[in-house]
């Protein structure tokens, strides 16, 4: 597992690599908690979260299954400043259902809940936009939830939504992707900064820090997305002048999307040099592409965000060189403390509030001048052939 600092004090950041996002379908609603009861349709089970999928379908990141089993209730755990209540219900809100990464950040939420006597209910679309996750938030306001973990798909378009929850006294947290709404938690895997000018820095290791790149990102909303891609460009800016960014496109999370974007791309730009995909999902089907045309493995050099267990084999095979990322389920696990914190008024949200996660220890909340208060989970890892092995999420 990705090995993360047990102690921090996030007043200010400061970074070392870099991300990801998600997949496409329909507007409906689909859930898992780990009650014996649903808010919304039809459960999911992230069996398959770890294996790799392939580029043109997303068929195995889940499998539809039963709700998953009660959560253990035992001791609540101590944190700073309080305890933690038992029985609390938490609503995880991912950008879809399907993506492999989303799967592993929403069981370490529901890992953290059941060390605090609690349950977690996982519940969104299978498409990443907002219009997908509101549906799942009125879930949430109409089953009495105590928290909601939301990761965005759209800054702004949630926050009326939010806010009727917020209303309803539900604390809210985001994670993964922020949210411009008022009276929240942002749960930072990294950051910002950090990982979008390193993402730069590493692909202008590969290239001599020369010629054309391009971005291959997911949805065009998507928070985390757009604040990477205006670092990398600031990045290119302040340090590359002879690197040149010719185009972004977004393959929406979707590996069949994803797959149309990137072949446009080469097709519009045949003299690319490299490809960044600040995305799990457009990173492993671009990867997925590149190892079956060796050529132009050889000629452009791809790197990005991505799981281990999905790039293992395109390292090995020598498709790509290097990667980065943060261990998701830890992302998830922190989020989980932080909203139930939050629920039993272990702290509340200002500046230099103090928290205890569990094994990740402790943690306080920053708040920017420019941004929503935030706790910041820890450093990425670079992967590479001689650390691949190591790492199993």
């Amino acid at each position: 597992m990705l090995h993360t600092p047990h102690s921090r004090q996030h007043k200010g950041v400061a970074l070392v690599s870099l991300c990801v996002a998600l997949l496409a379908s329909a507007c409906g609603s689909s859930s898992k908690t780990s009650a014996t009861t649903t808010a919304a349709p039809t459960a999911t089970t992230p069996a398959a979260a770890t294996t790799p999928a392939a580029a043109t379908t997303p068929a195995a990141a889940t499998t539809p299954a039963a709700a998953t089993t009660p959560a253990a209730s035992g001791t609540t755990a101590p944190a700073a400043g309080g305890t933690i209540k038992k029985g609390l219900k938490v609503y995880f809100i991912p950008k879809d259902t399907l993506n492999p990464y989303e799967v592993i950040a929403d069981d370490g939420g529901t890992s953290a809940l059941k060390e605090l006597g609690g349950t977690v209910v996982v519940s969104s679309g299978t498409e990443d936009t907002a219009a997908a996750q509101i549906p799942s938030i009125q879930a949430a306001i109409a089953d009495k939830a105590d928290a909601i973990v939301i990761a965005g798909n759209d800054p702004d378009a949630l926050c009326p939504s939010l806010a009727q929850a917020q209303a309803a006294g539900i604390k809210v947290v985001a994670f993964d992707s922020d949210v411009k709404c008022p009276d929240h938690l942002f749960i930072n895997q990294a950051d910002t900064e950090g990982i979008g000018r390193s993402q730069v820095d590493l692909l202008a290791s590969q290239i001599d820090s020369t010629g054309e790149i391009a971005i291959l990102s997911a949805a065009a909303t998507a928070t985390n997305q757009n604040a990477w891609i205006d670092f990398m460009k600031k990045q290119l800016a302040d340090k590359y002048p002879n690197m040149k960014l010719v185009d972004v496109v977004y393959g929406n999370d979707d590996p069949a999307t994803s797959l149309t974007v990137l072949q446009g791309l080469l097709s519009a730009h045949p003299n690319l040099k490299g490809i960044i995909s600040p995305t799990t999902v457009g990173i492993s089907t671009a990867a997925q592409y590149f190892s079956t045309h060796k050529d132009l493995a050889k000629k452009i050099v791809l790197t990005g965000l991505g799981l281990p267990s999905q790039m293992r084999a395109y390292i090995k095979d020598g498709t790509l060189k290097s990667f980065a990322l943060w261990n998701p389920n830890d992302l998830g696990y922190l989020a989980g403390y932080a909203a139930a914190s939050l629920a039993s008024g272990v702290f509340t949200i200002k500046d230099g509030a103090k928290f205890t996660a569990g094994k990740l220890k402790d943690y306080t909340v920053s708040v920017p001048a420019d941004g929503s208060p935030n706790v910041v989970l820890g450093l990425p890892q670079v992967f590479d052939l001689s650390n691949i092995d190591n790492f199993q999420f």
